[in-house]
């Protein structure tokens, strides 16, 4: 008997593994995995592949668990029963790899739970109360919040109190919680959605790349800066007291940021080119903080592959890497090789852009404050740097002299041998220390260090920092140092009004240059203009350039 029982319930788990609507769809010519907005659902099945194969797809679900369900009711135990309805819901959830030749999709199982509470009320010897309770409790949490995966969660709770109550043995009690727990651990990242408020509602329009003409859709991935902003996300922000309290460490939080799987944490609205074309654009997030980058570079490039994947499920066509994620996988090549089905970009083409664009500007502004140019002296931070570099190769022939600062000594001075060719008449110098920014009248920053790296005693008083790093290069502080101006570089305001629920912190409506290179490239289509590895090539920021002012986006200066 027992081990017929434990023969039953590997059957139930097989069943409920089979991946029958996949291949359907599949057999069809349907990619699932690209063709769903949030991970599998029937409501996201049926608005992509149209009524008669989402029927189909939720009639092999829901039969799944009836099966298996019915097969164990021919021990006449409704104990294993239950048992069973939660092995087949497990295996629908964690089926085999071979299965699929690849990840698996992550279905969210209500049709196979609506078959085994079916079997389990028709076979199971469970009363009909107890299995059409908890379909009505879901029922009618769907009308009243609206969110698919919490009422599943309020109808499951329901089941699990009443077998809890009822006269069933251990085993039942046991299985009708097991199915809790496997449906709250499922729905984990959709409860964090809806508590970050970018969870879809049943029935609500989600946007998928090529379903409208006049409509596309981009993902960003972006990470906090701070523990401070790790708090901005409604999912952690109840950690914040407790971590005031020191009832949960500072380094236990960052452990649990390095654990995390990408995550959509908001969502971009708004946005409309002068064209008329819409650009929705996904928020995407695995909150590791700056040091990790530079400390873990495997695992960081490990999870900007992981969001690369989670765009395209999302339905994105463009994915673009946001802040020190740029740098990641040799600046975003190695992501771009293990997941070739969506267009990838560091964004550094508009970023440069945005600098060639905004730089004569603020020359001339310095120019008209009274200052001569060819007497002023120039510093260049994080000159080693593709932007960096850029940037002082376009001023270096309008100032007296340059300092170029960065790491790599003998790098800069190659560098510094191709720009006294191109501006003999200024004087050059190459240095890794910060202290000679002390005479710089205008300083230029563009590194990629987690941390400021310009503090008041490297500024001298009345100079203008022109600060490209992303966390900023120049500490706050500087503010502090008589006449200093503070520039920020490669902010840029998209067309139309955009809102977000998320502080970027590039101010109301604006974004950075990276962030607009991937809608851009959603905007007109031009895949083959993505920014990847250390080179930008002159005629990408030209187009990026051209671009950005034919759709109406708008550098901040």
């Amino acid at each position: 008997m027992a081990f017929l029982s434990v023969l039953l319930l590997g059957a139930s788990f097989a069943v409920g593994s089979l991946p029958l609507g996949h291949w359907l769809l599949s057999r069809m010519g349907v990619d699932p995995r690209v063709n769903n907005a949030h991970n599998l659902g029937v409501e996201n099945v049926l608005r992509r592949v149209g009524p008669g194969l989402a029927a189909a797809s939720a009639a092999l679900d829901f039969a799944k668990g009836f099966v298996a369900v019915l097969m164990a009711s021919a021990l006449g135990s409704p104990e294993l029963c239950v048992l069973a309805a939660l092995a087949a819901y497990l295996g629908h959830l964690n089926p085999p790899r071979f299965l699929y030749g690849q990840t698996p999709p992550r279905g969210r199982g209500n049709l196979v739970l609506l078959g085994v509470l079916a079997g389990l009320s028709v076979a199971g010897g469970l009363s009909l109360w107890l299995t059409v309770l908890p379909v009505v409790v879901y029922a009618a949490a769907i009308g009243f919040w609206g969110y698919v995966s919490a009422a599943t969660l309020a109808g499951l709770l329901v089941f699990a109190g009443l077998v809890a109550l009822s006269p069933l043995g251990i085993p039942a009690k046991l299985g009708a919680l097991g199915l809790l727990i496997a449906a709250t651990w499922r729905f984990k990242e959709n409860l964090g959605r809806i508590l970050d408020r970018t969870e879809p509602r049943f029935g609500e329009d989600v946007p998928v790349a090529g379903k409208r003409a006049d409509q596309v859709v981009a993902a960003f991935m972006i990470h906090p800066m701070t523990l401070e902003n790790f708090w901005e996300s409604r999912r952690f922000a109840w950690m914040k007291p407790l971590v005031e309290r020191g009832v949960i460490s500072e380094a236990s939080v960052r452990q649990m940021a390095e654990n995390l799987r990408p995550m959509k944490v908001g969502e971009l609205h708004g946005i409309k080119t002068a064209g008329g074309k819409e650009i929705r654009c996904y928020l995407l997030s695995s909150p590791l903080l700056p040091d990790v980058f530079r400390d873990q570079p495997e695992l960081a490039t490990r999870r900007a592959i992981e969001g690369a994947r989670l765009a395209q499920e999302l339905g994105a066509e463009v994915f673009g890497l946001g802040a020190f994620w740029s740098v990641v996988g040799n600046k975003g090549v190695d992501v771009q090789t293990a997941v070739p089905d969506i267009t990838i970009t560091n964004g550094g083409a508009y970023t440069s852009g945005t600098i060639k664009a905004a730089i004569p500007g603020i020359l001339d502004h310095f120019q008209q404050t009274g200052r001569d140019l060819k007497q002023a002296t120039a510093g260049i931070v994080g000159a080693n740097g593709v932007v960096a570099f850029g940037i002082a190769r376009t001023i270096a022939p309008q100032v007296g002299k340059v300092i170029m600062i960065g790491r790599d000594l003998e790098r800069l001075e190659r560098s510094a041998a191709t720009l006294r060719r191109a501006a003999r008449d200024t004087e050059i110098v190459t240095t890794t220390s910060y202290d000679t920014l002390r005479e710089a009248d205008l300083i230029f920053s563009a590194t990629s260090d987690p941390n400021p790296v310009i503090f008041p005693q490297h500024v001298k008083p009345g100079a203008w920092i022109f600060d490209e790093g992303r966390p900023a290069d120049a500490d706050e502080s500087v503010r502090e140092v008589p006449g200093v101006r503070l520039i920020p570089g490669g902010v840029v305001r998209p067309p139309g009004g955009m809102t977000s629920n998320i502080d970027l912190q590039f101010g109301e409506g604006a974004v950075p240059a990276c962030l607009a290179e991937t809608l851009i490239i959603a905007a007109t289509g031009e895949h083959d203009r993505k920014s990847l590895g250390p080179q930008t090539l002159t005629e990408n920021i030209n187009f990026f350039v051209e671009q950005a002012d034919r759709l109406g986006f708008t550098v901040v200066d």
